[in-house]
């Protein structure tokens, strides 16, 4: 079992999965990447997880899929994936827009991705999580009224 927040990057092109992913290795350090490049796969490893909260990074279109019904489908298990989300397309249209705002998605890059962009997406929902856990640590009584909750 990991600690960390991991990041699952899927995209069906090998070497854009590749790409992205390790453009994230090189700054993300608060727990693991893991890729897929089959949705099933990732879908099924998602599922089986013990922990129900990860940054996903998601292409639009995936073999015989999209990324948002990949989302939605591991969204009983992670209440958050739409907005722990970052979509990523070759052509943002006015309907990529307008899907990711119907589905509660705040980030989508463009292909080619620029590191910077990718870095900038991660590290915001990255911090909702890190803010969340330094405040559990320094107010004992938020803590206590989230363990009571």
């Amino acid at each position: 079992m990991n600690d960390g927040l991991d990041v699952i990057v899927v995209d069906d092109d090998p070497d854009v999965c590749d790409l992205i992913s390790a453009t994230i290795e090189r700054f993300y350090t608060w727990g693991r990447v893991i890729s897929f490049t089959d949705s099933e796969k990732a879908i099924s490893y998602c599922l089986d997880r013990d922990i129900g909260v990860a940054i996903f990074v998601v292409d639009v279109f995936l073999r015989g899929a999209s990324g948002f019904y990949f989302l939605d489908t591991i969204e009983e298990k992670f209440p958050t994936a739409h907005s722990d989300a970052i979509i990523v397309t070759g052509n943002a249209s006015d309907d990529i827009v307008n899907m990711c705002v119907a589905s509660d998605v705040n980030h989508l890059l463009e292909k080619p991705v620029k590191p910077y962009a990718l870095q900038l997406a991660v590290r915001a929902i990255a911090e909702k999580y890190l803010k969340f856990a330094k405040r559990l640590f320094n107010d004992p009584d938020f803590a206590k009224n989230i363990a009571n909750f």
